[in-house]
């Protein structure tokens, strides 16, 4: 299986760290990492990228700042492209930013299927962008892995359920209790992302 991970923001660069170490670790599974650029300097992309050791992107997309609108479009067409090269067998994006729609965007629309790595989490203020991302990201995805039992019960509420929906727990607070050899036992659910 093929697999697309999509980040851009320094969030998504930690949980990265965790899901790509799981995933290069399967045998059958290859995954193709894309920076957008979102975050781009090396104090909000490069140091994440040595110190939690995440392999160096496939592709590097260089968006960089922008208005919402301006980003998020240069994102879809890049992301697309992107897609369009590599053709995997499921795209996996991150969080709420520009990158997370903009990713969602371009794989739902090729018919390729979305994992969504904190699926489920709402401010329930559809006046930050973030919020707006979410919402959309859960809704295209097929896979939705939530990290809090809220989480979880937020999704049904919007009309999302069934076999897609995992509660699977804070991917940065188990990659922190691990990276200090502690177990991740904590991080299963009951606490936040």
């Amino acid at each position: 299986m093929r697999i697309a991970s999509v980040v851009g923001a320094r969030p998504q660069f930690i949980k990265a760290a965790a899901v790509s170490r799981v995933l290069r670790a399967r045998p059958g599974v290859e995954e193709v990492l894309v920076h957008t650029g979102q975050h781009y300097d090396e104090e909000m992309s490069d140091v994440f990228f040595e110190d939690l050791e995440i392999p160096r992107p496939d592709h590097y997309l260089g968006i960089g700042s922008r208005a919402h609108g301006t980003q998020t479009g240069r994102m879809l067409e890049a992301i697309e492209r992107v897609i369009l090269d590599e053709k995997p067998d499921r795209v996996l994006i991150y969080g709420d930013t520009n990158s997370t729609l903009a990713r969602a965007l371009a794989a739902v629309k090729l018919r390729i299927p979305i994992g969504h790595v904190e699926a489920g989490s709402r401010s329930f203020n559809r006046y930050m962008p973030e919020e707006i991302n979410r919402v959309l990201a859960d809704h295209a995805s097929d896979l939705l892995f939530a990290p809090t039992n809220a989480a979880v019960e937020n999704l049904p509420r919007e009309g999302i359920a069934g076999d897609g929906v995992h509660l699977v727990g804070g991917v940065r607070c188990g990659f922190l209790l691990r990276s200090q050899g502690r177990s991740a036992e904590p991080c299963s659910g009951a606490t936040g992302p």
